[in-house]
């Protein structure tokens, strides 16, 4: 269990280490009031304490990402390891602050009008509509799945459909009412949950002596897939995903104070990341080889996974109590998902959203798109999921880039990462049935020629921005005698 647990372990210094140096570099104004202070509407923006905040904030980015990915990126072997561990750290946790926290020195901005703001204004109608269509399919998703896992649960003896419109009837109550009536109520025992089967399923690995592979860079995939870049959108949630952008300027609303953004997003992403290490290793340990791990995966899909692996471990009642804890993940990404959705779009119409008719108006449109998504192929959604979902995480990345340029501090951090993924995006929809179709070498010369196409052209738009002054910041120093 060495890279196992080395992993882990890299994770957590990572926080107390790359972590500081990338609060450092940002630079932390304790004293600077929060948009929940400055913003307050009583509906989004309120003050919320940082474990609840930091709850909120894991499972609103968690969903069924950091179970389901790495579950079926388990199937290239421990090379999906060293993907969570370096991607969480490097990529993931440094997105998530960035976003975090220039979202909250602009109001508590979603990321269309970050992205208008640092990478020009067609940037803010391409941003908001890849947001929405984004937040569409991880909400209709995140209906799917929980509900499937339910009713694997009940063995049948409630229908599919019955969970559906009873997770869709909270999805509403959730998008309509202000964030302290359920879901910063309910988070916390969500969160509890969660992190009892997560750590309950880690310590049964280890008590057990489970036979988790050693690091190697191998491919084990037993069909063949290429480790790239289809791991990268394997295994997103658990490592690096856009997702996470359009998840933190909910918090960044409710943030009492700057110095809590290490704990809130840097340090959940953290989390979020060891979750996926033990799920990936509870799926590579338990099913007799990459082949027998496929099979199941091929006839009940992930869900199969968790159900067995967690029954397996911790017996009927705690792989019960396992479950329930994967169920509460997508619920709780999902009813975000709409709430996102719904504020992004009421800042892209400027609809202040203090009425309950100005919320409902929006968020019901959304849910109607919804309901009918619900009825297309799972698997089409999912990768279609994937590809804008990392697209999403480009788009963030280099918008934290930017800052960091115009700030005069080092982009690199926020650059290198997100023309990473930026090659693995384009070379991707270039060679998949979902796009393009190209044969890979000439999808890999596209991915290659395209990112640094694009990286020419951030450099070009970021010295122009630096010599106009762009403000990084809304000034907020008279709010007091404002209000």
């Amino acid at each position: 269990m060495y890279t196992f647990l080395a992993g882990i372990a890299l994770l957590i210094i990572g926080y107390f280490t790359y972590g500081k140096f990338i609060e450092k570099l940002f630079g932390v104004k304790d004293e600077r009031p929060t948009p929940a202070y400055v913003n307050s509407d009583g509906v989004d923006y309120i003050p919320m304490s940082t474990p609840k905040n930091s709850l909120i904030q894991l499972l609103n980015i968690a969903g069924t990402g950091p179970v389901f990915g790495p579950i079926m990126g388990a199937l290239y072997g421990p090379a999906a390891f060293i993907w969570i561990v370096v991607g969480c750290i490097f990529a993931g946790a440094v997105h998530d602050y960035l976003t975090g926290m220039i979202s909250i020195r602009n109001r508590g901005a979603h990321l269309p009008e970050l992205a208008s703001k640092f990478l020009g204004k067609v940037m803010k109608h391409v941003v908001n509509g890849f947001a929405v269509l984004l937040l569409l399919l991880v909400g209709t998703v995140f209906v799917s799945t929980p509900a499937s896992l339910l009713h694997l649960l009940t063995d049948g003896s409630v229908a599919l459909w019955i969970f559906i419109v009873a997770i869709f009837a909270y999805y509403i109550i959730a998008t309509l009412l202000p964030v302290d009536k359920v879901i910063g109520r309910l988070y916390p025992y969500f969160g509890a949950l969660l992190l009892i089967s997560a750590l309950g399923v880690g310590i049964g690995l280890v008590a057990t002596n489970a036979p988790i592979p050693e690091l190697s860079f191998q491919n084990f995939h037993p069909e063949g897939a290429a480790i790239f870049p289809l791991l990268f959108f394997t295994i997103s949630c658990g490592a690096l995903s856009g997702f996470h952008a359009t998840q933190t300027p909910i918090i960044s609303r409710t943030t009492k104070r700057e110095k809590e953004g290490r704990k809130i997003f840097y340090g959940m992403m953290i989390a979020e990341g060891i979750i996926a290490m033990i799920w990936a290793a509870a799926a590579m340990s338990m099913f007799n080889g990459y082949n027998g791990l496929n099979e199941i995966l091929a006839a009940g899909g992930p869900g199969a996974i968790v159900s067995e692996s967690s029954t397996i471990l911790l017996g009927a009642i705690g792989g019960t109590l396992a479950v329930l804890g994967v169920v509460v993940l997508p619920i709780t990404s999902g009813d975000t998902a709409f709430r996102s959705a719904r504020m992004i779009i009421a800042d892209y119409l400027n609809i202040a959203q203090k009425k309950f008719s100005s919320r409902m108006w929006i968020a019901v449109p959304l849910f109607v798109v919804s309901a009918v998504l619900t009825q297309i192929d799972f698997n089409l959604l999912w990768r279609y999921f994937n590809w804008a979902n990392q697209s999403t995480a480009v788009i963030a990345l280099f918008v934290g880039a930017m800052y960091l340029y115009i700030a005069r501090k080092n982009y690199f951090v926020a650059l290198i990462p997100g023309t990473f993924m930026l090659v693995m995006v384009i070379t991707y929809i270039l060679s998949q049935p979902i796009g393009f179709n190209l044969p890979m070498n000439i999808s890999w010369a596209g991915g290659f020629t395209g990112a640094a196409i694009i990286v020419l052209l951030f450099f070009m738009a970021a010295k122009k921005a630096r010599a106009s002054n762009i403000p990084l910041e809304i000034d907020v120093s008279d709010w007091k005698r404002a209000s």
